[in-house]
């Protein structure tokens, strides 16, 4: 069994993280050395930036500038902002250490930031603020729905699950944008779900191909996107038995970033059911693992009574 996972957290506005994206590192220019050891230049600027000693590291020292690199690839903000003459005061009481009046620290990408003053800081985090908030909710409100399988492929089968969600969607105020139909085969599924993440959709759907044949490869491919879905079964079947190649059927819940993915069954009284779980789990702010469980237990529910030689009509 997978551990669970605490209730999902928000992201913090006024703290959020910066991605150095390999810009880590840091110029102390405007001094002089006079029988310093490295390390201590080092360590106090880790202390500066909040941060171990070891992840912090000299790496050229000139006659007036020293340069450091930054070990950690990502940062909070309230690390570097502003922390300019907290780190300078901190290097210049190292016995051996002389700053000049123009003392300074430079950097590129988000470094750059340490440089700020105490009022661009704050305008600077109020602005950030502003824009995580609008891009969560921006990207929230953007579903991609994918149907799955050779029947419908070949207008074998007519897609309901679609117009369903779509309608239901919009009503909660979700822009909503078909993706296709996924063929069953799981690295093409995989690759799908990721350019789906990549693409800023926070909600991203599929039905069918979460059953019990071989040919059902839904969750498998979730789960190459995101290894620690959310995977509950809904139905348990005995390995073998008529066309069953695995052991029941699965939901699936994963989260990437700011996207949620759901496998939903593919029957369109499933996807009904399972729609409205999620809805209410999202309102609930639930974590993947809750969200799983909220859908997975109104679908056993249905199927409560119902032996795997039922007749299911619909491709699961």
């Amino acid at each position: 069994m997978r551990k669970r996972e605490s209730p999902m957290k928000q992201p913090d506005d006024q703290n959020p993280e910066m991605n150095l994206l390999e810009k880590t590192e840091l110029w102390i220019v405007g001094l002089t050395l006079q029988n310093v050891r490295l390390e201590e230049i080092a360590a106090k600027v880790a202390e500066g930036l909040e941060l171990e000693p070891g992840e912090v590291l000299v790496v050229d020292v000139r006659e007036e500038y020293v340069v450091l690199d930054i070990l950690r690839p990502v940062l909070k903000a309230q690390q570097i902002a502003g922390k300019e003459g907290e780190i300078l005061r901190r290097v210049s009481g190292i016995p051996g250490v002389t700053l000049s009046d123009r003392a300074a620290i430079h950097s590129a990408g988000a470094l750059g930031w340490v440089a700020l003053d105490p009022e661009e800081s704050k305008e600077a985090f109020e602005k950030s603020a502003r824009m995580g908030k609008e891009i969560r909710e921006r990207v929230g409100r953007r579903a991609l729905v994918f149907s799955t399988g050779f029947e419908v492929q070949k207008g074998m089968i007519e897609d309901t699950n679609f117009p369903l969600i779509e309608e239901r969607l919009k009503r909660e105020g979700y822009t909503v944008k078909f993706g296709g139909i996924l063929p069953d085969e799981i690295g093409a599924i995989a690759y799908r779900l990721q350019r789906a993440i990549d693409e800023g959709f926070g909600l991203i759907l599929t039905t069918g191909g979460v059953g019990a044949e071989a040919k059902d490869c839904t969750v498998e491919g979730l789960l190459r996107v995101d290894p620690r879905a959310a995977t509950p079964y809904i139905l348990k079947f005995e390995v073998g038995t008529g066309r069953h190649a695995k052991d029941g059927v699965r939901i699936a819940v994963g989260e990437i970033g700011l996207s949620h993915f759901v496998a939903l069954p593919g029957p369109t009284r499933e996807v009904k059911i399972g729609l409205e779980r999620l809805l209410e789990a999202l309102g609930k702010g639930m974590s993947k693992d809750e969200m799983a469980e909220h859908i997975a237990s109104a679908l056993r529910g249905k199927w409560r009574g119902h032996g795997p030689d039922q007749d299911h009509s619909s491709k699961d």
